[in-house]
């Protein structure tokens, strides 16, 4: 992240030598309390320490101490609690719970080219193993972002496919962020002497470029390790949507397609009960006019950041009406993030016209509580009362009602074209 030069971790997800996951059924067993070292998997070493389910390889005393207490923690979190297949089985083995269990490896290095750690994996033993920067590996945005990887690594169904690749970053720092800021990992935090730490949402990326498609690898450009906060919506679901929730990550790659090359929104797809992918990233996209989706410091990071942030999406057209700007128009399930401006009480009237498929919700903020809700456009108008001691944002999401296959690395042309609309708007001026 350009922000932040010790969240550049990275995983090169076209992993040479994998072999395809095996789908036989899965076999159960009990996990042992401690794993079996394997030093054969990365360079191995003569010094190191161990923890029930990991090894750190020539770090101080102090350092690998404090990497193992939030690495068990991350591993007690998303593993334990959460279900997810342990890291420390192979990829090679279709058993989901039966040995042999190896730990994970986590070599401490001086330096790595352009990154602060990055994920291997030895294809033969099917295991994945960390190697971190020194100064580092005490930090959760690396090592757990990077502990992220391979336990994604371990669930094996998203692996050499090609249409998943962007989201590998997306969903390890949305492990990182989870297993420092989430209630769902407190008692894990707790357990292993961790403490939440800052979060490293990054509003004005994620609000301010909001245009862009939902996950976008684009060198330089795009959001594809910013764009966690949409996996915190799906896992928070705030908005109460059937089939979602705190396993929704988990069900992404236990109901992937097996060799489909499906992204992960037309498994969020099935996994979904009674809403579109369309309705779900609508309502994402809207709630992030105020960051209201369930972060615990989100929202407060919102009002602190808010007016660093580009909301210059319309160009005036004179009489209330407005044009979205070319080059920010919504991309594929990207949208406009648009704060209104009213005097006093009014009663907001919106009318968008266009020929693309989107969804567009007015977004209500109650600047004394905090509170928010949510009007949504029906037959593209709206005519919302705000009262004197509320806001309001308007966000149109280009939502098409069926998911685009699509390589975050390589975006097709079925994905950049940009929603093109106008918007007439009376009670409230941009």
């Amino acid at each position: 992240m350009k922000s932040n030069p010790i969240l550049l971790p990275f995983f090169l997800y076209a992993l040479a030598g994998v072999r395809a996951a095996p789908q036989a059924a899965r076999a159960v067993d009990a996990e042992p309390a401690t794993f079996t070292a394997n030093a054969n998997v990365g360079p191995g070493g003569s010094s190191f320490k161990d923890s029930d389910h990991f090894r750190v390889y020539n770090a101080d005393s102090a350092a690998a101490t404090s990497a193992l207490a939030m690495l068990e923690g991350a591993y007690e979190c998303f593993v334990t609690k959460l279900g997810w297949r342990s890291s420390g089985l192979s990829y090679n083995s279709a058993a989901d719970a039966a040995g042999p269990w190896y730990k994970t490896n986590i070599y401490s290095v001086s330096t790595l080219e352009g990154a602060a750690g990055v994920m291997q994996s030895d294809a033969t033993a099917g295991l994945g193993y960390l190697e971190v920067v020194a100064e580092y590996l005490s930090t959760p945005g690396v090592t757990v972002h990077e502990f992220g990887h391979a336990l994604h690594y371990h669930q094996q169904t998203w692996v050499g496919q090609g249409n998943t690749g962007a989201w590998w970053e997306t969903l390890a720092n949305w492990v990182a962020d989870t297993y420092t800021t989430s209630d769902l990992c407190a008692d894990a935090r707790t357990a292993h002497g961790e403490t939440g730490t800052a979060d490293a949402i990054e509003l004005p990326k994620v609000i301010g470029d909001s245009f862009q498609v939902i996950v976008d690898g684009s060198v330089d450009t795009g959001n594809y390790y910013q764009a966690w906060p949409f996996f915190t919506y799906l896992t928070n679901n705030p908005d109460n949507f059937g089939g979602l929730g705190s396993d929704t990550l988990h069900q992404l790659m236990v109901q992937y397609s097996k060799d489909s090359n499906e992204t992960p929104l037309h498994t969020l797809a099935r996994v979904a009960s009674n809403a579109t992918v369309g309705e779900i990233v609508g309502r994402y996209w809207a709630r992030m006019a105020y960051a209201d989706i369930g972060h615990p410091t989100a929202k407060d990071l919102f009002i602190a950041q808010r007016d660093s942030i580009n909301f210059a999406n319309l160009d005036s057209q004179g009489s209330g009406s407005y044009k979205v700007k070319s080059a920010r128009q919504p991309k594929y399930m990207g949208s406009n993030i648009i704060p209104l401006t009213t005097s006093g009480a009014a009663t907001v009237a919106i009318k968008v016209t266009t020929t693309g498929v989107y969804t567009g919700t007015v977004a209500v903020r109650n600047t004394s509580t905090g509170a928010v809700r949510y009007v949504t456009l029906s037959s593209g108008a709206a005519s919302v009362k705000v009262s004197a001691s509320e806001e309001a944002t308007l966000v149109i999401a280009n939502t098409p009602a069926e998911p685009i296959l699509y390589d975050g690395f390589s975006l097709s042309s079925d994905v950049t074209k940009g929603l093109d609309y106008t918007v007439t708007i009376s009670g409230a001026t941009v």
